[in-house]
């Protein structure tokens, strides 16, 4: 069974009282709501690390009305067809978990342990508030807290891509989903506030030392009723921040939104 490891030393973490500790006597506190900061204050020099709160709460708003159900259920179902009973399952950048929490509600007869690291401490925090089976940790997905070869799967859905973390952490034949936007994603949203509307740019997708075994493409129209989700989506995306003030305005009152969801869903098999 996959466990933390320790970001000092590299050796596994074992929960005494209320803390992680390792052999040599590295510790860790829990937090009240179950997470453990992982981590080290050298693997960033920001003082405020990830998401905000402001866009996690939009996040957590949005994702709960259902928009992104038909990701969630596309997912659930690569998991059923390829992961064993069981099964070990880091998300990656788990934001507030909405994907793995609804990987174990829905796969609940496979009983996979699922494990979330984020460096945002907001986002472990309201990951924590979805679902209290899911084990967390505050951590980079560049340096996650985890042993050579000892998960059967990684989720990547909309986080840093952090390929030669995730081929160390994986087990020979285990497997990496990916979620990753399309051209068109939002495209209606970005309308609405750019006089320029911009597409997004899609890099390929193959990847050194996994093999491309699925490429899921989901595109539909979301039609998004009420100010509040409209203004919940713009600001869980980047571009609230990348914009100025006035163009933010612009959705001020906008009471329907028909817009673009388009993502690729990525199944690849660690070689």
């Amino acid at each position: 069974m996959l466990e933390f490891i320790c970001p000092v030393c590299g050796e596994f973490l074992y929960r005494e009282n209320k803390a992680y500790i390792c052999r040599n006597r590295h510790s860790f506190d829990i937090a009240k709501q179950g997470y453990v900061n992982l981590l080290q204050s050298n693997q960033s020099k920001l003082k405020r690390h990830g998401d905000d709160k402001l866009m996690i709460n939009a996040r957590f708003d949005f994702l709960n009305k259902g928009y992104y159900e038909p990701l969630l259920d596309r997912l659930c179902r690569c998991c059923e067809k390829y992961l064993p009973y069981r099964a070990d399952i880091i998300d990656a950048g788990c934001g507030d978990c909405y994907y793995s929490s609804g990987i174990l509600g829905r796969c609940s007869d496979r009983l996979f342990n699922i494990f979330g690291a984020d460096i945002s401490r907001d986002a472990v925090i309201r990951a924590s508030k979805r679902n209290a089976e899911i084990r967390l940790a505050i951590g980079s997905v560049f340096s996650l807290p985890f042993p050579d070869g000892g998960a059967d799967a990684i989720l990547n859905i909309f986080s840093p891509f952090a390929p030669d973390e995730y081929r160390r952490i994986l087990k020979k034949g285990a497997y990496l989903f990916r979620v990753a936007p399309l051209e068109n994603h939002l495209y209606a949203l970005k309308e609405k506030i750019y006089d320029t509307p911009y597409r997004n740019t899609v890099a390929p997708f193959e990847c050194e030392g996994f093999e491309l075994e699925e490429n899921i493409e989901l595109k539909y129209i979301m039609h998004i009723q009420g100010e509040d989700d409209i203004e919940a989506l713009f600001k869980m995306t980047p571009y609230y921040y990348k914009t100025s003030i006035s163009d933010q305005q612009k959705l001020s009152g906008l009471q329907e939104l028909d817009t673009e969801a388009e993502f690729s869903l990525l199944a690849y098999r660690r070689l």
